[in-house]
């Protein structure tokens, strides 16, 4: 299938670069291993005037089942996203923090939400050191990714891409209870549960982009409605109350399942946000479709954010500005796919030097960056 082709091999070439650094990878982990226990035995000589920093500073602590009131609170109230209680309005970027870097360079784009790749859940670590899976890459621990994204003020999503790293087993397209993995992903997705439960600024996305775009792998509303509600039930049973994230139909992008279903889905549940993503359903239809759609959502009660947009998909340039107008003027929230320093990636927002990647893209780093920039209207 030839849709989101061209966004699955970006990644797949990300995942063959890590592959060939593996020689200088292993070399830094082994020198940092070093200085981290050079200074735990430092911290452990000045215990009693030093244990605070010891206990703040140690690079590798399981920081799952922490106090909820050390961090913000975030809830859903209507269409709205709230912030202890305040609407909020979040401007992110998708990111590929697992295989190494860290959020502060974001900073200057006044980005304060990222939604996080994660590709080969099931070898992933959840906490504790960097791992190499068996494909050759380097993974960092979600929770390490967490902890960055939060010294930095930003809301972490994470969401699991793929189950084993290759591309056989990247989730979208895919209904869900066909997959040989989805009785260990949901064990897998249960473990995320239990040890983000108690950090309210990581949320949970139980799927990306599930079910063919075209629906001839038999798709149906209520098989969506029955997929998800499986998925929220696993989260919720963990006593996870966390902001969870769930996808539409048509490998993210056809919000009419949540015309058809939201509101029953919605109801007795707290805390569920619609992920929609906007590509060539979005960007190739007229401004009045757009709108319509826009307002049947906000009609309906239907809390939504955009967790991806980009000027490319499957094969054809898009100009992403007009819906992103729409989006910040509603008050609506947004991701960009993708945070990735490649000019030769059309939809990296950044050149490897860093500037706004203009690269034959309509200008899709500049514009982007522009509204992250922009002030807030939720």
């Amino acid at each position: 299938m030839v849709f989101n082709f061209y966004r699955i091999n970006s990644i797949i070439n990300f995942l063959n670069l890590t592959a060939r650094l593996k020689t200088i990878a292993e070399h830094n982990l082994k020198n940092k291993c070093i200085f981290e226990i050079s200074k735990i035995n430092f911290l452990k000589k000045q215990y009693i005037l030093f244990s605070f920093l010891f206990t703040l500073f140690s690079c590798r602590t399981d920081r799952g089942n922490q106090d909820a009131g050390n961090y913000p609170l975030y809830s859903i109230s209507g269409t709205k996203i709230l912030n202890s209680g305040i609407p909020k309005q979040f401007i992110g970027a998708n990111a590929l923090h697992t295989f190494g870097g860290e959020s502060n360079d974001m900073n200057s784009w006044n980005l304060d939400i990222v939604r996080e790749f994660v590709g080969n859940m099931n070898e992933n670590p959840i906490s504790g050191s960097t791992i190499q899976d068996s494909n050759g890459a380097f993974l960092h621990s979600l929770q390490d990714i967490v902890d960055n994204n939060r010294l930095n003020n930003k809301v972490t999503i994470l969401c699991a891409f793929g189950w084993n790293g290759t591309n056989e087993t990247m989730f979208t397209g895919k209904r869900p209870t066909q997959t040989f993995w989805w009785n260990d992903y949901k064990l897998k997705l249960e473990q995320w549960a239990i040890h983000f439960k108690n950090q309210p600024d990581v949320w949970l996305e139980v799927w990306n982009e599930p079910y063919r775009y075209d629906r001839a792998d038999g798709y149906t509303d209520e098989i969506w409605q029955s997929d998800m509600n499986q998925l929220v039930d696993v989260i919720r049973s963990s006593n996870n109350e966390n902001i969870i994230l769930i996808p539409c139909a048509e490998q993210g992008q056809d919000e009419s399942v949540l015309i058809n279903k939201g509101a029953v889905f919605l109801s007795n549940k707290t805390n569920i946000l619609f992920d929609v993503h906007a590509y060539e359903k979005w960007l190739l239809v007229n401004d009045a479709i757009v709108e319509t759609r826009l307002q049947n959502l906000k009609i309906n009660n239907l809390p939504i954010i955009f967790g991806e947009i980009a000027p490319m998909n499957a094969s054809v340039l898009m100009n992403t500005q007009p819906l992103l107008s729409k989006i910040h003027n509603r008050g609506l929230s947004v991701c960009a796919w993708l945070w990735k320093y490649d000019e030769n990636d059309t939809d990296a927002l950044l050149t490897s030097t860093g500037l706004s990647n203009d690269t034959a893209n309509n200008n899709w780093g500049s514009i982007y960056k522009s509204l992250s920039l922009d002030s807030r209207n939720p």
